[in-house]
């Protein structure tokens, strides 16, 4: 029997072309491998009510803030108080020499006491005249000039009391007390300074700190609100207690209240004024200190929440990417409202329960399909530790 013969061996690189020229053809045949839907991160969009905060710049004051100043003329001898202290009402302060001020009492008690002999003298040569000019023994002048001499006398007598009371008073100034309890800051004289030429020379300011007064400006957009949330019924919302912020980012641990609202708007600024009190038993809060002060303006109703990174701006049109039906991504024109924390209110373009796209934006084109994937919702922002680690 004959063997089937074999194909040459030069044959076999040409069937090896030939299979591979099959393979491309079958490639071209069927196209580029398709690329799959993108992974984008996405939140679901929920309506709840969400309370508005403002935060505003703080300056902190004295409850009551007096400045101590020299009412007499006269050289500084001592300052009796520890600069930086707290005082007591009626404390010693500062004492001015008093000698000329002594002699000045001296020489009023004097002529008071001279103004009262010639008073007395009058007076009893009135009484004489008096009967005497009855009976015709003086004249009626000798009486008219007694009684003249005796109002005289007595205006002169009163005008001497007065002098005396001055110069008591004067006296008594050279002795400067704190007129109230409180934190008495550096003397701005040393002993030996001359006060008092001319001016009322101010000595040192003495401030009430605890409470604590804290003075804010608030726009008038922010106290509208305000005002809007308490005549809504709202009034123990919005009356919500005021926390202090402090510069190195910790919370006060006490709440404050509202002691005082100017009763104008500064035309200049635009802005309110509103004085709060904040305890301070330990006097950590010292006058001229700034901070935030935290409080709440309004509650807004069923409030659409996004992240504030899912929001596009340019030129002044804002825009989201939505996922909506089979995955499909679209770029839809907001109105934002306002921030909350790192949370932007969309007043309208959005509605509860849609997904929004938070990253990812440059790679997508509108009608493409994706595969959303959910991101947990963001967290409220954190409140500062209050101070002391309360």
């Amino acid at each position: 029997m004959r063997r089937a013969s074999l194909p040459p061996l030069r044959s076999l690189p040409s069937l090896a072309v030939l299979a591979a020229l099959s393979l491309v053809a079958c490639a071209k045949e069927k196209g580029p491998a398709a690329m799959p839907p993108p992974e984008i991160p996405v939140v679901t969009v929920t309506a709840k009510d969400t309370p508005i905060d403002f935060e505003l710049v703080a300056q902190l004051r004295g409850l009551e803030d007096v400045e101590i100043r020299a009412r007499v003329e006269g050289y500084l001898e001592t300052i009796d108080y520890p600069e930086g202290s707290t005082v007591k009402k009626g404390q010693l302060l500062f004492t001015i020499d008093d000698q000329q001020y002594v002699a000045a009492l001296a020489q009023a008690q004097a002529t008071l006491a001279a103004g009262e002999t010639a008073f007395s003298k009058a007076d009893l040569d009135v009484k004489r005249f008096t009967p005497l000019a009855a009976e015709r023994a003086v004249s009626q002048a000798e009486l008219d000039n007694a009684i003249s001499a005796r109002k005289a006398g007595a205006a002169q007598m009163e005008a001497a009391k007065a002098n005396l009371e001055r110069a008591r008073l004067n006296l008594s100034y050279t002795r400067i007390t704190s007129p109230i309890t409180g934190l008495a800051g550096k003397a701005e004289h040393k002993v030996g300074y001359l006060l008092g030429k001319g001016e009322p020379t101010l000595l040192t300011t003495v401030s009430s700190i605890d409470p604590i007064r804290v003075s804010v400006a608030i726009p008038e957009a922010d106290f509208l609100r305000f005002a809007r949330a308490i005549d809504a019924g709202e009034a123990s919302r919005a009356k919500e207690p005021a926390r202090l912020i402090l510069s190195d980012g910790t919370l006060h641990p006490y709440p404050g209240k509202v002691l005082f609202v100017d009763r104008a708007v500064d035309p200049q600024t635009g802005t309110l004024r509103v004085d709060l009190a904040f305890p301070n038993p330990k006097k950590t809060l010292r006058p001229g200190l700034y901070g935030k002060v935290k409080a709440e303006s309004e509650v807004v109703k069923g409030a659409l929440l996004v992240p504030q990174r899912a929001v596009q701006e340019l030129q002044g049109t804002y825009t989201v990417v939505v996922v909506g039906e089979g995955d499909k991504v679209e770029t839809r024109k907001v109105t934002p409202g306002q921030k909350v924390g790192s949370q932007w209110i969309i007043q309208q373009g959005l509605k509860s329960g849609e997904r929004v796209v938070v990253d990812g934006f440059q790679r997508l084109r509108d009608g493409m399909i994706v595969v959303p994937k959910q991101e947990a919702a963001p967290a409220p922002a954190a409140s500062p530790a209050p101070a002391g680690g309360k």
